[in-house]
């Protein structure tokens, strides 16, 4: 894990982007060139009585601008606040938190499996690999909400160039059904060599994308969410159980875990 630091930034950008989902976008952020995919930062809203930090996982970076970037949707008080931020308001950054993500081998091909608010550290993840010279096309970007309204950004996606699933549970947008069911024919139709698994989103989904993994014994990872007061593994109020028995701390042993190692 890489040392945290505690540094005050500005709104720099906001977008709604609908069905309460929002994208912020701080600078200057002078921690950026150590944050990966996967990493999570903890804020302080400035000027508020909510006591605790709020934990995000970082969707984007521009190292040669300072600018971090989070998306998350409005569940209770702490986002609300968060989403009524305008340009230059300051909030105060500790982070780079967690465990990032274990980027592929060169030769590997990639199943991103993204499910609601579980997409934008699997965004950042796709970002990065492209930008370091990954071929888009050895990249399957399956992308699951309950409607059309949950699938934010697709055109960002798209950009890339990787090969994007979009799923919805109501059909009002690519496949309809569940996420995991498209992500196993795609194994059982091009076969598991070389093939590595990605996945972010609800506990089921994850629960579903492990057992994939596990079943045809394709190695990979999730990132898993939990409630994390401290963000720094003090006040052990993210732990998991883990397959072989004690416990993890989600904030510092995680967010991201290897496929079949905590028990879900």
């Amino acid at each position: 894990m890489t040392k945290p630091t505690c540094e005050d930034t500005f709104v720099i950008k906001k977008r709604n982007l609908g069905n309460d989902y929002y994208s912020l976008t701080f600078a200057p952020y002078p921690r950026v060139e150590a944050c990966r995919p996967g990493h999570f930062v903890h804020i302080l809203l400035a000027s508020t009585d909510v006591p605790f930090r709020r934990a995000f996982s970082i969707a984007g970076t521009d190292p040669e601008n300072q600018t971090l970037e989070i998306i998350f949707k409005v569940f209770g008080r702490g986002t609300r606040l968060l989403s009524s931020l305008v340009k230059g308001d300051t909030v105060n950054l500790l982070g780079p938190l967690g465990v990032p993500f274990r980027l592929p081998g060169r030769n590997q091909r990639t199943i991103i499996v993204a499910g609601g608010i579980g997409y934008p550290p699997l965004l950042y993840l796709a970002v990065e690999m492209v930008r370091r010279g990954y071929t888009p096309g050895s990249i399957e970007f399956f992308y699951g909400g309950r409607s059309a309204a949950d699938i934010l950004d697709s055109r960002r996606i798209k950009r890339l160039g990787v090969n994007f699933h979009p799923v919805t549970e109501d059909g009002s947008l690519g496949q309809k059904g569940l996420i995991t069911e498209p992500v196993e024919r795609f194994i059982l139709d091009s076969g598991t060599a070389g093939l590595r698994i990605y996945g972010c989103g609800p506990e089921g989904m994850l629960k579903a994308t492990d057992g994939l993994g596990l079943k045809y014994g394709i190695p990979g990872q999730i990132s898993v969410e939990a409630p994390m007061p401290c963000g720094t593994g003090i006040c052990l109020g993210c732990v998991v159980p883990l397959v072989k028995g004690g416990y993890a701390r989600v904030c510092c042993d995680g967010p991201v875990f290897a496929l079949g190692e905590i028990a879900l």
